[in-house]
Order: structure tokens, then sequence, then C-alpha cells
């Protein structure tokens, strides 16, 4: 399920909002490629931090671990699961986009290689060896050990049409017999 962008201005800081509002499409495509790493990074750790506290909050709920403050403690997590959410998917954003920055950087590299491999092999004598003082006398032919085909081609359909008519009429035989 989706959070509107309202959702997420009513559940974030006002700094948190600023630079969760730059992974939304329109904006994260006029995010430097240099800055992504940075805003990938802060997202990561903020939903780690909020990942943290629904865990300690559940531990608290199970008698495992001491309440931080009583005030805090006591609320529900679905806030922090919330805002968890929101940091989650704006850091899939701007993973995605940099996925999509590093493949195209290595396409152009790929692309920069085949052309200078093509450059290269372009630029590469031809060799064609020399043929000597004479022609050769070319490929002989290999005689095949086997020795010829034992049946021709035409007798193959013959025996094996033999073969169904006699099968057929055995079975009638055997019809015939156990009526």
């Amino acid at each position: 399920m989706s959070t509107s962008i309202a959702d997420e201005r009513r559940l974030l800081t006002e700094d948190e909002y600023q630079k969760v509002v730059r992974s939304h499409y329109p904006a994260l495509l006029e995010v430097a490629r240099n800055e992504l790493p940075g805003l990938a990074r802060w997202l990561r750790d903020q939903r780690a931090r909020m990942r943290g506290m629904i865990e300690h909050r559940r531990r608290v709920r199970r008698g495992k671990a001491e309440p931080r403050s009583a005030a805090v403690e006591t609320s529900s997590e679905r806030g922090v699961a919330a805002k968890k959410q929101v940091f989650a998917r704006a850091l899939k954003r701007v993973n995605a986009r940099l996925d999509h920055l590093r493949a195209e950087e290595k396409r152009a590299e790929i692309r920069v290689r085949l052309g200078a491999a093509l450059e290269r092999k372009r630029k590469a004598r031809i060799h064609h060896p020399s043929t000597g003082r004479r022609a050769g006398k070319g490929m002989r032919p290999i005689e095949n050990p086997k020795g010829p085909d034992v049946l021709e081609p035409t007798a193959v359909g013959r025996v094996s049409q033999a073969v169904r008519r006699s099968q057929a009429h055995r079975d009638n035989k055997v019809q015939s017999a156990g009526e």
C-alpha cells in the first residue's frame, strides 16, 4: 500500500521531509549522480533507526527490555512503522535510480570498448598466407569405413508396411478367436 505525499509530510519532520521529497520522481531525476549515494545512505540510516525503535518497543511490550521513557514506549508503534515504510520506499526509489545510472555508465563504457576493438580490427593488416611455389591438390575424399547401405531406400518403406499388415492380420485372428 503506497503512502501519499501528504501522509509523508504529516509523518515526517520538516528536515526529514525535505530529503525524502528529493526521492520522488520528477525531483529525483535532477539530483546529481554524486549526491545519490549520500542520500541513499541517509535514508538507509533512518530506516534502520526506525526499525530499531520498533524492535525495542516490541521487546518492551514482551517484557524483554526496559522502556527508554514511559511516554514514548506506551504509544503504539504504528506511526513509527509508517515512518519506516516512508524511508524504505524512498530508499527503493533512490536505489533504482542509482542502478539505472550505473547501467547507463556500464553501457557507455562497453560501447567505447567495442568501438575501440572495432577500430583496432579495421586497422589491423589482413594476413593471407601465400600458396607457396605450387598449389596443393586440396582436400581429398575419405572413404566411408562402414561401406554402402545394405538396403536401398525404397525397400525400407516396403518392409515396414509388410510388418504393419502382418501385425494387423494377427490382431484380427486374435479378435475372431476371442468371440
